[in-house]
C-alpha cells in the first residue's frame, strides 16, 4: 500500500527506536523525568519561548492552550476550516465553557483582520455579549493545502491582537514543514504569537507527542490543564527521546517532502479527469479534485485503495494526498499511475 492518507502514518526511524531503550527516566508529574526535561527545554528554544511542555497529542495541546488564555464564557476566534474548529471535538465547549467563532478562512490560509474586528462587539461592557479571549491561526494551514502564512501577516495580526488586548495561539502543528518551506527559522514564525502547538509525530516522525510553548507562567498554568485532561505522564521520557531525536535530526529532512508533493502535484496535472494546482502545492499537502464524468469522490478512493494507494476524502469534493517518510521516490510516479488508471477505468 502507499500510503498517503497522513504523515502520522510515519514510523520510528532507527534512531528513535535505539534512543527509546536507551533513556534515562523519572516520573515527569514530579518534573523529574529528565529525558522529558530536556526535550521541553530543546522545543522550547527551538520555537522562542521561554517555556515548553510535553503533551499526548495536538489535541490536547491546543485545548490546553485555549483552557489557559480564555474564561468560561469567552470567544474564541478560529478559522472555519481550522483542525481546532472541524477536528478536535469541540473540546473548548465541552471542556471550557468557551464559545467558538468561526472566521471565513481565506484561500491562503489567513483570516482577514475586518472579519476579525467584527468579531468584537461594540460595547465591550455590555454584558449581553460573549467576549473574544483568543485567536487562533494554523501554520501551515491543513485545509487550505498545506499554505504558510506569511511573516507579514502574522506582523499585522499580533499588532490587531495587542489593540484588542487578546493574545495569538498558533496550531503550528507542521510548523517545521513552514519553516523549511519559506527558509526562516521556527521561532521567528512562532515570534508573532503568545503560544504555539507543534506535533513530533507527524512529518518528524515521532512516535507520539506534541509540544506546547510559550510564557514560563503560561506553560505552568498549562501544565495543571494538562494534569486534568488525564495527560500527566509518568516515565514519558520513553517517547520523549523519540521526540529529541525527532527535532534535531529530522526537520531538515522535511524538505524532500515538499519536493515529493511538488512532484505528485505535476503529475496529476497531467491526468484528464483530475483538477489540481500544482503552483499552490508548497509543503506536503497536496489537494486535488476528481472531474472525470461518473466517479465520485468515495468511488475513487475505494477504486485506488484496491489498486494499492490510500488517501483521503477532504470535504468540497476534494481528495487530500500528503507525502511523508514513509515514501520513496517510486512511490510518486506509482501513485500517478494508480490515479490514472482508476480515472480510466470509469470511463
Amino acid at each position: 500500500m502507499i500510503e498517503m492518507r497522513s504523515d502520522t502514518f510515519t514510523l520510528p526511524t532507527e534512531e528513535m527506536l535505539s534512543a527509546m531503550g536507551r533513556a534515562t527516566l523519572g516520573d515527569d508529574v514530579y518534573g523529574e523525568d529528565p529525558t522529558v526535561n530536556h526535550l521541553e527545554e530543546l522545543a522550547a528554544k527551538s520555537v522562542g519561548k521561554p517555556a515548553a511542555c510535553l503533551m499526548p497529542s495536538g489535541t490536547m495541546a491546543n485545548l490546553a492552550a485555549l483552557l489557559v488564555h480564555v474564561p468560561r464564557g469567552g470567544k474564541v476566534l478560529v478559522g472555519d476550516e481550522s483542525d481546532i474548529y472541524l477536528y478536535e471535538a469541540g473540546g473548548a465547549s465541552v471542556c471550557g465553557g468557551m464559545v467558538y467563532e468561526p472566521i471565513p478562512t481565506r484561500p491562503d490560509g489567513t483570516l482577514a483582520l475586518d472579519d476579525l474586528a467584527a468579531a468584537f462587539p461594540p460595547d465591550p461592557d455590555d454584558p449581553q455579549f460573549a467576549l473574544p479571549g483568543l485567536i487562533c491561526v494554523e501554520n501551515t494551514h491543513n485545509r487550505m493545502g498545506g499554505r504558510v502564512l506569511g511573516q507579514a501577516y502574522l506582523a499585522e495580526l499580533k499588532a490587531f491582537a495587542a489593540v484588542h488586548g487578546v493574545p495569538v495561539h498558533m496550531d503550528g502543528a507542521r510548523i517545521f514543514n513552514a519553516a523549511v518551506a519559506s527558509g526562516l527559522p521556527a521561532e521567528e514564525i512562532a515570534a508573532h504569537a503568545d503560544s504555539v502547538q507543534f506535533c513530533l509525530s507527524k512529518g518528524l516522525s515521532a512516535p507520539i507527542g506534541s509540544i506546547l510553548a510559550g510564557s514560563a507562567e503560561f506553560i505552568g498554568k498549562a501544565r495543571r490543564v494538562r494534569k486534568m485532561l488525564g495527560g500527566g505522564m509518568r516515565q514519558a521520557g520513553v517517547f520523549a527521546a523519540a521526540g529529541t531525536v525527532a527535532l534535531t535530526d529530522m526537520v531538515d529532512r522535511l524538505a524532500e517532502d515538499h519536493r515529493l508533493a511538488a512532484r505528485f502535484a505535476a503529475g496529476l496535472a497531467e491526468v484528464d479527469g483530475i483538477d489540481v494546482a500544482p503552483g499552490s502545492v508548497t509543503t506536503n499537502i497536496v489537494l486535488f479534485r476528481v472531474t472525470a464524468e461518473g466517479l465520485d469522490a468515495a468511488r475513487f478512493l475505494e477504486d485506488a485503495r484496491q489498486r494499492g494507494l490510500a488517501m483521503g476524502e477532504f470535504g468540497h469534493g476534494r481528495i487530500r494526498a500528503v507525502t511523508h517518510r514513509g515514501l520513496g521516490p517510486a512511490d510518486v510516479p506509482a501513485a500517478v499511475a494508480i490515479v490514472a488508471d482508476v480515472v480510466r477505468a470509469a470511463r
